[in-house]
């Protein structure tokens, strides 16, 4: 198969993968991407010329990147520079009460123990048996399946399983669920928080959610360079493994010949031919027909609601009045209300929870003078309409003022030490998505059954991203591309139906 060739059209991370195992197999692949470096929504901005990470900045599941770092022969050690963070965030609430989660989960007792008393701290421990039951549960049956559906997943959970989503009540929303384990209600407002991991609301984001606590639990770190060296990471495996990436070059259509796929054209005029093609972009674009009209109904299932979109500072300041630790979330007092603003009324939040990462900051070094932020705030997916400045500056106002209320202040030297990216901004990077940053939104009990596998219904188009299973983020769009390749490959004869290494107690096995 060395002269079967594959065009990957997107270099985010799905893409990454993809193209580095397919090259490891043998095959010919070639990574378009009309951005001018590799990494997709891990992007890095410079304001005041340094290097800020502006989008993903959580590394987590980091077995993932052993198990892809394995497959073609290294390991991740030896590739880049990782460090484990103590505090795995730091959260702060408008009446002046302060929380750290630790990587150490009696560290992390004890703190909840002095913030909400021992009664709470003893909901926590139980809390964090239920999320480690849960995640432990779907770990197998749906995050690794290739195309889960919930007949298969009742039958591969058994009654351990069963039992441990009973408990948790899957067709309860996921703020329901917390406020069966927590009366204090920061704590309550602390694990909903993860919902928006999966671009949801907790009010309407299942139950079964509350895996992404353990996620965190089982580690957070630090890279080197920032998130955006894991994209040059892979990039770098690539081009040792053969793939070709062009760069500055979007893909206009998806080519058919008599329902197969034969190559792609870009938006220069020139054709690539391909046998295969991954599509590593939001599946709007392809429903929207942005890759042309013979791909437009590849996609099974139905169109569902837009997850979150952002609105983002990143930052070269000054800042003072308080201690930053790497992750760090301003929690508002009504919290229902953000989620009002963005999914009820399709408007920017007018009470935000604030996201700041301190990128100097976690690993034992405190930054002396101005130093890289990004800070987040959750916004509504209508970037393809009319957002007016006011509203964009009426929330940025309350976020500052939110900040500032717990004791954070930031000082700019110049216009040029903030950018700021809209929804507007993202949809123009993301075309058809209106900015949204997850894919679809993870609202009610069946949603996670309504993302698309690999295979598409074009012969010859695979999907990966964000957009389609087993879901957004990192680690999740990197075992997109895995599932994309190895669906591709078990399609040529290459191998078997492709599966994740399993995981017991967040360890990698063999």
């Amino acid at each position: 198969m060395a002269d079967h060739r594959v065009v990957v059209v997107g270099a985010g991370m799905a893409g990454l993968v993809s193209a580095l195992q397919l090259a490891h197999a043998g095959l010919q692949v070639t990574v378009i991407d009309k951005a001018a470096a590799p990494g997709g929504k891990i992007r890095q901005l410079m304001p005041d010329g340094m290097p800020v990470d502006s989008g993903p900045t959580v590394f987590t599941m980091r077995w993932v990147f052993d198990q892809i770092m394995s497959s073609v022969g290294t390991r991740l050690e030896s590739q880049l520079q990782i460090q484990p963070l103590n505090v795995l965030a730091r959260h702060f609430w408008e009446d002046g009460s302060q929380l750290d989660l630790f990587a150490d989960p009696a560290q992390s007792l004890d703190a909840v123990a002095r913030f909400a008393g021992p009664d709470e701290a003893k909901r926590f421990a139980q809390f964090c048996q239920t999320a480690r039951q849960v995640y432990d549960a779907l770990e197998g049956p749906f995050i690794q399946s290739p195309s889960p559906t919930m007949a298969n997943m009742m039958t591969q959970l058994g009654p351990r399983g069963l039992a441990t989503l009973a408990s948790v009540g899957p067709m309860r929303s996921l703020w329901s669920s917390l406020g069966r384990h927590f009366n204090d209600p920061r704590l309550r407002q602390l694990f909903a928080r993860y919902a928006t991991y999966c671009g949801s609301s907790p009010w309407e984001a299942p139950a079964t959610l509350m895996l992404i606590a353990q996620v965190e639990m089982d580690g957070v770190w630090t890279v080197h360079g920032g998130m955006h060296a894991l994209a040059t990471c892979l990039m770098r495996l690539g081009q040792a493994q053969g793939v070709n990436y062009v760069f500055n070059s979007a893909c206009e259509r998806i080519e058919l010949q008599q329902g197969q796929v034969a190559g792609v054209r870009l938006a220069s005029g020139d054709s690539l031919r391909a046998d295969s093609v991954v599509f590593n972009g939001d599946i709007a674009a392809l429903r929207k027909g942005l890759l042309g009209p013979g791909v437009q109904k590849s996609v099974q299932g139905k169109v569902q609601p837009r997850s979150l979109s952002a609105l983002t500072w990143s930052m070269h300041a000054d800042t003072g009045g308080m201690a930053l630790d790497r992750h760090n979330v301003f929690f508002n007092t009504d919290y229902a209300s953000e989620f009002d603003d963005i999914f009820g009324h399709k408007r920017m939040p007018l009470q935000p929870t604030v996201y700041v990462c301190a990128q100097d900051r976690g690993t034992g070094t405190e930054p002396s003078g101005a130093e890289r932020l990004l800070c987040l705030v959750n916004a509504p997916a209508r970037g393809d309409k009319r957002m007016s400045d006011d509203e964009l500056a009426a929330c940025a106002r309350s976020s500052q003022a939110r900040m500032a209320n717990a004791g954070l202040h930031l000082s700019l030297e110049s216009s040029a030490s903030c950018i700021r990216t809209t929804p507007q901004d993202f949809h123009q990077l993301f075309p058809a998505t209106g900015g949204a940053l997850y894919g679809q939104a993870t609202h009610g009990w069946m949603a996670a059954f309504a993302r698309s596998n690999a295979r598409s219904l074009a012969k010859g188009l695979y999907l990966a991203g964000g957009s389609v299973h087993p879901g957004p983020g990192v680690p999740m769009a990197a075992m997109s591309g895995q599932l994309a390749a190895a669906a591709l490959m078990a399609d040529l004869g290459l191998t078997k139906q492709w599966r994740p290494t399993a995981i017991s107690g967040g360890t990698l096995t063999h």
